[in-house]
């Protein structure tokens, strides 16, 4: 079986799939940076916040100025532009992954699954040979065209958004999803005044409908794809799917990003047609001479490529390594493709106490925090850990040589009553941020 796998992922196929997932790619990132830029995120995320929440090991990557930052974000988006256009293309990818990661590491509190999922595939992307065909980087210097490629170049991509698609079908294969159809019971009411549709948004039925579909589509949907009889049906689901959840929540590109990626997995011959039609509407002829060559896998990297599908299958499953309920204490949370699936809502007050002296008082969030990163902190015991060690810092700073702080973080899940999160007798300025249990996250009552 494993021979049959390796030749299936080494026989030669049209290297037309992965162009027009290229082009496709870079184009809708050179239009996410320009959304990025006009509703003014780039200052309120990463200017003009004072605090904030790099991921753990990850420290060391801090916000620039606010030209650093503008600077940052225009070679980001001049690098996908480049690489949509096949131009210097190892050096635009590599340039786009390296801008776009360090901006996804700053903070935390804007982490999403797609932007995890941008970074992953602008990695892949470094080694694949997309520019080979239909690109400047062709016109330049001719000896490079290619018009075949082995089909791991493609698998690797349809593998990668297949794994977004089946983790996120296999977490809501879960009571609070099946069983109550939660959150969708919160979250469709928010759809009561829609024509037509408003009455039955709100039902029961309605929640369970789409819990129970929700989780079919992301458990079914990448082998349907890869199945060519099924192919067209699935696509026009996925279609679907994405264009309801981009009208129902605010998920920004995300939808759009999926609709397009997926049509990777459609035959040579439907994206060599999006490439004539491309070229007759551009006015340019591009050469369609063959070449006897092929693109080399070096044994390294096939190894690269067997230790990153590895990867990829393990990390999503590494909550089995931590006790207590992971939708509560978050621990292997992120990089696990959770895509909308809980609701979770809470308020924290931190309490700090001068030893020397037994002064105490109570610290808000808001007083140092932009109100989205105060809603992120308040449920994620990460964060709240992060937060205690910069009041310590703060206070420090004002005189008291070895504050405490402990947190009273109340939280509710999914509708249920309102719990404490974190350990509220617990001096957090003691405790270090690691892969390790959190021992001070208290557990989850039912």
């Amino acid at each position: 079986m494993l021979n049959r796998l390796t030749n299936i992922l080494a026989r030669p196929t049209s290297i037309t799939p992965l162009v027009v997932f290229r082009i496709l790619f870079g184009i809708m990132m050179v239009f996410s940076t320009l959304r990025f830029a006009y509703y003014g995120w780039i200052e309120a995320f990463y200017v003009s916040p004072a605090v904030h929440f790099p991921f753990y090991g990850f420290e060391w990557v801090t916000p620039f100025s606010a030209t650093g930052m503008y600077i940052l974000f225009g070679i980001m988006g001049f690098s996908a532009l480049m690489i949509a256009l096949g131009a210097f293309y190892r050096i635009s990818t590599t340039l786009f992954f390296l801008s776009f990661t360090y901006i996804e590491l700053i903070d935390k509190t804007y982490y999403l699954n797609h932007y995890y999922f941008v970074s992953l595939v602008g990695f892949i992307m470094i080694f694949l040979p997309a520019h080979r065909y239909y690109s400047i980087d062709v016109i330049r210097k001719p000896s490079l065209l290619l018009k075949e490629i082995p089909y791991w170049t493609i698998f690797i991509i349809q593998f990668q958004l297949a794994v977004v698609y089946f983790f996120a079908g296999l977490t809501k294969l879960n009571k609070d999803w099946l069983l109550n159809a939660m959150p969708l019971k919160i979250w469709l009411k928010a759809f009561l005044e829609v024509p037509i549709v408003g009455k039955f948004m709100g039902t029961t039925t309605a929640a369970y409908l789409f819990s129970w579909a929700g989780a079919f589509y992301d458990l079914t949907v990448p082998f349907f794809l890869w199945y060519r009889k099924s192919r067209w049906l699935a696509y026009i689901a996925v279609i679907g799917f994405h264009i309801m959840t981009w009208m129902m929540f605010p998920i920004g590109v995300f939808p759009w990003v999926m609709i397009g990626s997926t049509l990777i997995f459609f035959s040579p011959d439907f994206h060599q047609k999006i490439l004539r039609g491309l070229q007759k509407i551009l006015n340019v002829h591009i050469t369609d001479r063959p070449r006897s060559e092929s693109f080399k896998t070096s044994s390294l990297l096939k190894g690269g490529v067997a230790l990153y599908i590895a990867v990829q299958l393990l990390v999503p499953l590494r909550f089995m390594l931590y006790p207590g309920y992971h939708l509560w204490t978050e621990q292997g949370f992120r990089f696990a493709w959770k895509v909308m699936f809980i609701e979770k809502v809470g308020y924290v007050t931190f309490h700090v106490k001068d030893p020397e002296t037994g002064r105490h008082g109570e610290v808000y969030a808001r007083d140092f925090l932009t109100p989205l990163q105060e809603k992120m902190m308040a449920t994620q015991p990460d964060m709240i850990l992060q937060f205690a060690h910069y009041i310590e810092e703060h206070y420090k700073a004002k005189g008291i040589k070895d504050p405490i702080v402990m947190a009273e973080a109340y939280v509710t899940l999914n509708g249920r009553a309102s719990q404490l999160m974190i350990d509220p007798n617990r001096d957090l300025t003691k405790e270090e941020d690691s892969f390790a249990h959190k021992d001070w996250i208290l557990p989850f009552k039912e």
